[in-house]
């Protein structure tokens, strides 16, 4: 029996919003994870990018914020909810989707996250709020000057809790936790379970719902995957390849490094693929723009790394490319969760060189899916050589890597 969107227990602001945006059926997660939230109960959930996630806590979190109102006639702009993610791109969306969802009503939302004037939150902060969307970095350095009081929070949420760990911000979020009332609701969303997430649920939650609408670092059906075996010098005009002999259009391609994504970007460009690329030493507003470009198809191509690309939102993306194999294997999966969103069909295409190897069977180990690498006509490898292995992508590293992210994973930044 399907489940309709006026069949939830929303009030009437929200079910006005989503009638005008012709929301009619919630996708799996919404469907369990709303009333669950609305019930009051701690909540675990996997769920994949593009299965929407997002409204499955915010529509949830805003009518628990609409019934509070009503009920206590509360005057205090102290905030009262706070959604936590890893990064700004991620920051900015789940705050303007807080937005729309909340634009019959008079609950405010403040975003702040790193790269801009603090003193300019500070002054929105003043001003008082309902909901705070932040980066923890950001959020714990309003906290040590003062512009922030957290005492009054009583719904806490965790958007893509696995990449928050692999970014390394434990320490962050454990300054944080310190800040925040004993007593409150708190829903932890992750793409993946790893032993690291249960840990940090065992100190977060309380009695949670644990939902999985998907199987555990899952990728999504609508997602085609092709691994093509291809010599490490030739991976860039491979790519310009499939580009102009398929015409594809907004092509988002992952490298391991900020230098690595420079360079492809210029050597594809001069071939007359219009790319840019896409990571942390971009600044804020060049990232803004870079992005809407592309957005635009004023650019065909984005190289970006793992953690610049967390949590973007590019609709209907149809290529993805991985240009080397994540040392993460639960990279992958948040890689090729950009395309095939929301019931349309995407490419996700790997580059895969001999030194790869191990680096493969962890995601397939992952994924418990076989996928065997391919020759693309023009572009064999060349068997007669051997591949140069670097120290950090040796058989000794990767063996490492794997043993580490059996155990939990890895903290890291980028």
């Amino acid at each position: 029996m399907s489940v309709s969107f006026s069949s939830l227990p929303l009030g009437d602001k929200l079910q006005r919003v989503l009638a005008q945006k012709g929301y009619q059926q919630p996708t799996a997660i919404q469907a369990e994870a709303i009333p669950v939230i609305l019930s009051g109960q701690d909540i675990m959930a996997s769920a994949q990018t593009g299965t929407g996630k997002t409204a499955a806590f915010t529509l949830p979190l805003l009518q628990r914020l609409l019934d509070r109102s009503a009920e206590d006639c509360l005057t205090s702009r102290l905030p009262t909810a706070l959604i936590l993610v890893p990064t700004r791109e991620l920051a900015v969306q789940v705050n303007g989707n807080v937005s729309q969802y909340a634009v019959n009503t008079d609950i405010a939302s403040v975003v702040i996250y790193g790269g801009v004037s603090i003193d300019a939150q500070a002054t929105k902060l003043a001003a008082g709020c309902d909901i705070i969307v932040a980066t923890p970095g950001r959020l714990l350095d309003h906290l040590r000057r003062g512009s922030l009081n957290l005492s009054s929070i009583d719904y806490l949420v965790f958007d893509e809790a696995d990449r928050m760990l692999d970014m390394g911000f434990m320490d962050e979020i454990s300054a944080i936790l310190t800040r925040l009332p004993a007593k409150r609701q708190t829903s932890l969303f992750s793409a993946t379970f790893s032993t690291a997430i249960y840990d940090l649920s065992k100190k977060l939650l309380h009695k949670p719902a644990r939902i999985e609408v998907d199987k555990a670092n899952s990728a999504a059906d609508s997602v085609e995957q092709i691994v093509y075996a291809v010599d490490s010098d030739r991976k860039t005009e491979l790519i310009c390849h499939l580009i102009k002999k398929y015409d594809w259009h907004q092509v988002l391609i992952f490298s391991r490094k900020k230098q690595t994504a420079d360079t492809i970007a210029q050597k594809m460009l001069a071939t007359g693929i219009e790319t840019k690329a896409f990571h942390g030493d971009l600044g804020q507003g060049a990232r803004e723009q870079v992005l809407n470009d592309f957005k635009q198809g004023k650019i065909k191509a984005l190289v970006a790394t793992d953690v610049a690309a967390r949590g973007l939102d590019i609709v209907e993306l149809k290529y993805v490319v991985n240009y080397e194999i994540p040392f993460i294997a639960e990279d992958y999966i948040h890689r090729i969760g950009r395309t095939g969103r929301a019931g349309s069909v995407g490419k996700a295409v790997t580059l895969y060189s001999e030194d790869d190897a191990l680096l493969l069977e962890e995601v397939e180990t992952v994924l418990d899916k076989r996928l065997a690498p391919q020759w693309l006509p023009g572009f064999e490898p060349d068997l007669t050589k051997s591949e140069p292995v670097s120290r950090k992508n040796s058989k000794t590293a990767q063996r490492q890597r794997a043993k580490r992210r059996a155990l939990g994973g890895s903290n890291r930044r980028r």
